[in-house]
C-alpha cells in the first residue's frame, strides 16, 4: 500500500491559509473583515463569499470565479452597483454559489500578475494603525530593517483612501502599474489607507510570512516613533543591496517568498 498523498486541492490551501490569518491571537482580521483567494487554472480562481469568516472558513465559504467575468469591468466606467453585483454573480462558476466578496473584482486582478498565486488581504491591528495615520504614506515607502524587505520588498504600494468595490480595484490596478514601471518588479504588499494589507505571493506561505512581517514592521514602525518621533529608516542603498543579496535571495526561497 503506498505511503503517498496526493497534494492539496488550491481550495484546501486557501481554506487553511485563511485560518491561519483569521487566527484570533494575531489580530490580523475578526469577525467577516478581509478577504483570501487563489488562482485555480488560467481560467478560474477561488475566493472568500462574502459574509464569511476568514477563521473559520469552510468550502461553503469559497467561490469559484471566472477571470472573464470580473477583469473587464476594470475598464469601465460609471456601472451602478447593481450592476456589479450583478457580474459577481454572474462570474461564478456554479450558479449555487455564494456570491464572492466585493473585492473579488481586485483579487481577479491581483492574480494576474507574474507570480502570484495567492492573495490575503487583512486589517491587522498594527498595520491600521498607521494606515489611519497621517504616517501612512511613508511606512509604504520606506523600510526600516532586511527582514522587512525580504518579506516585504523594497516598497509597499500605497493606495489613497478608496470605497471597497470596483472604484477600489482600478484606483489600485493604477497603483500597481505605477510601480511596476517605477520599480521593475511585482509588489509583495499593497497597502490600503485607512482600510487595509495586502500580500502577494506564489504560495499560502509565502502570504502568510509577508503578513506577520508587514505587522511586525508596523508595530515597529510606531514604537520607533514614539521614542524618538520619527523612525530611522535605511538609506535607498541599503534597502536595494539586501534586496540584491543572493543570501537573501536564497532566504527568500527557503521561506517560499
Amino acid at each position: 500500500m503506498s505511503n503517498s498523498s496526493s497534494p492539496p486541492s488550491v481550495t484546501s490551501q486557501l481554506i487553511e491559509l485563511s485560518h491561519q490569518l483569521g487566527r484570533e491571537d494575531r489580530k490580523l482580521a475578526i469577525l467577516g473583515e478581509g478577504n483570501t483567494s487563489a488562482r485555480v487554472t488560467n481560467d478560474t480562481f477561488v475566493v472568500k463569499a462574502s459574509g464569511s469568516n476568514l477563521g473559520s472558513l469552510t468550502p461553503a465559504g469559497v467561490t469559484e470565479c471566472h477571470f472573464s467575468g470580473l477583469l473587464p469591468l476594470l475598464a469601465t466606467k460609471d456601472l451602478t452597483d447593481a450592476a456589479v453585483d450583478q457580474a459577481l454573480l454572474d462570474a461564478r462558476v456554479s450558479p449555487a454559489a455564494k456570491k464572492p466578496s466585493v473585492e473579488a473584482i481586485f483579487h481577479a486582478y491581483l492574480l494576474t500578475l507574474p507570480g502570484v498565486n495567492f492573495v490575503g488581504h487583512t486589517h491587522p491591528v498594527t498595520v491600521n494603525q498607521v494606515l489611519c495615520s497621517d504616517q501612512a504614506r511613508n511606512f509604504a515607502r520606506r523600510r526600516a530593517f532586511p527582514d522587512e524587505i525580504v518579506c516585504c520588498g523594497v516598497e509597499s504600494v500605497f493606495v489613497p483612501y478608496t470605497d471597497p468595490g470596483l472604484k477600489l480595484a482600478q484606483v489600485m490596478q493604477r497603483a500597481v502599474v505605477t510601480y511596476i514601471k517605477r520599480l521593475s518588479r511585482p509588489p509583495r504588499v499593497i497597502l490600503l489607507e485607512n482600510h487595509g494589507f495586502i500580500a502577494l505571493g506564489a504560495t499560502p506561505e509565502s502570504v502568510l510570512a509577508t503578513t506577520l512581517m508587514g505587522a511586525k514592521a508596523a508595530e515597529i514602525f510606531s514604537g520607533a516613533a514614539a521614542i524618538s518621533g520619527a523612525p530611522r529608516f535605511l538609506t535607498p542603498s541599503q534597502v536595494f543591496r539586501i534586496a540584491g543579496r543572493p543570501d537573501e535571495h536564497y532566504r527568500q526561497k527557503a521561506l517560499g517568498l
